[in-house]
């Protein structure tokens, strides 16, 4: 149930690691849009306790320390246990809540502004420039959400959602939107030290242990026989999508590019989001959430292409 590419000590060429990025970010945008109907059969909490455990059961050997890596210091360990809590418990509770509130293309309309939010953190907290250009793009994205959030969505009747329900479930998702900023920067600074499969499995841990007392109590009484056999195989591609791939490839690809630029490859995210609702969840997207759609994919290459670098001129 691993990835069929090995890990390993050194970086991945830049090809491959734009392409492990891509490929990361599109996962997540399909479970996205996919843990709609999980959600719709069964409690969050409970949802969220199972994805971390059967994470947990498929590598237990990625939690071996490799004989090269340094022991871990006190810093590494709180990188880790904020990794999992706002990578993995607050993202998934946020997201969960939110796309059971809201509709799968909102999701993804609304995460097309995690590029900027990388950018923004990646100023912050690891003190990479951050120029005009992108902050034109957080302009962008501020208007692009601000015009999905007012537009009126054209739902399928069988995901037809509450106004006020649909206003709290884009807050939520956008709250994972920063949960999902926090972590590509901290996983930056983890790859440093780490090796991206220990650096899944650890955080997956954290995420269980974090998980478990409230996924032990929306256990408790719930009839298990009234999920559908085509939802357990939905949630155990979820479980190994959310807790796995994704972390271990956004991870090994992370190694060799940087945070800021790494955020180009989000966009993947609400795509494949909205290509799922568009195509399996009978979602469907009006004129003014293209356009809002459009000015986050502004923002998104915006705050992404590369800047021109200047040479001085001879003296």
């Amino acid at each position: 149930m691993t990835p069929p590419i090995q890990d390993s000590s050194h970086a991945a060429p830049r090809w491959l690691a734009y392409l492990l990025l891509a490929a990361s970010m599109s996962l997540v945008g399909s479970y996205v849009a996919l843990s709609k109907p999980l959600v719709a059969v069964m409690p969050i909490f409970l949802l969220g306790w199972l994805r971390f455990g059967i994470g947990a059961l498929a590598m237990p050997h990625w939690l071996i320390k490799p004989a090269h890596e340094p022991a871990m210091s006190r810093h590494t360990k709180g990188l880790l246990f904020l990794e999992s809590f706002l990578g993995n418990f607050m993202f998934t509770i946020c997201m969960l809540f939110g796309v059971s509130l809201t509709t799968a293309v909102s999701a993804g309309i609304i995460m097309a502004t995690i590029p900027t939010a990388v950018a923004l953190l990646s100023w912050l907290i690891l003190r990479e420039r951050i120029g005009r250009r992108v902050w034109a793009a957080i302009a962008l994205a501020v208007i692009g959400i601000g015009l999905f959030t007012i537009a009126k969505p054209a739902l399928s009747t069988a995901d037809r959602a509450d106004p006020q329900n649909a206003l709290w479930g884009n807050l939520l998702v956008f709250a994972a939107v920063l949960c999902e900023a926090a972590y590509a920067v901290i996983g930056k600074k983890l790859t440093g030290t780490l090796s991206p499969k220990r650096i899944t499995a650890l955080i997956n841990l954290w995420g269980f242990a974090m998980m478990t007392p409230l996924g032990v109590y929306a256990a408790w009484g719930f009839d298990f026989r009234s999920v559908p056999s085509a939802m357990w195989l939905l949630l155990v591609f979820y479980a190994l999508a959310a807790s796995v791939w994704t972390v271990w490839l956004w991870m090994t690809g992370l190694k060799t590019i940087p945070a800021a630029r790494a955020g180009v490859f989000t966009v993947m995210l609400p795509i494949s989001a909205a290509l799922v609702g568009v195509l399996f969840l009978g979602e469907r997207l009006t004129g003014l959430q293209l356009l809002a759609f459009a000015l986050c994919l502004g923002g998104v290459l915006l705050a992404t292409l590369p800047e021109r670098v200047r040479t001085a001129a001879p003296h």
